[in-house]
């Protein structure tokens, strides 16, 4: 009988230092995860910030952004991001052809989530040929 009680004194008391630990990694919350453009006429590049907080105890630190097409460029905040600051996430999309378009951003960092996708949708317009109306 000792032993049972000793057992369940050492579970409980496992099991009240884990929940006793908090979790204090960085995490985002963006202002938004997803950006329309709209109608964007052709050959005319278009740019979108994705502003973030770091809503976790530690530094946020992206190790890396990369946008899953050569139309895309991504420019973002590259010194860690202390609890309750701000960062940017830069994106510019280069409207050369003339369609729908749906792309996808991947951003890689020390947070909780890990790996977090932005998006950005719209659709580029082609440009009227000259002489016409």
């Amino acid at each position: 009988m000792k032993k049972i009680i000793l057992l369940f004194a050492v579970i409980a008391g496992f099991a009240l230092n884990a929940s006793a630990q908090t979790d204090t990694k960085p995490e985002f919350k963006f202002a938004e995860e997803k950006h329309d453009f709209g109608k964007i006429p052709q050959g005319t590049p278009v740019t979108t910030n994705f502003e973030f907080t770091n809503i976790g105890e530690e530094p946020l630190i992206l190790t890396e952004v990369k946008p899953t097409c050569g139309c895309t460029i991504a420019d973002y905040t590259k010194t860690p991001v202390k609890k309750g600051d701000k960062g940017i996430i830069k994106i510019t999309y280069n409207a050369a052809v003339a369609a729908p378009f749906n792309k996808t951003i991947i951003v890689t960092s020390n947070a909780k989530t890990p790996q977090k996708y932005l998006n950005i949708i719209g659709e580029v317009i082609a440009k009227a040929a000259p002489g016409t109306r």
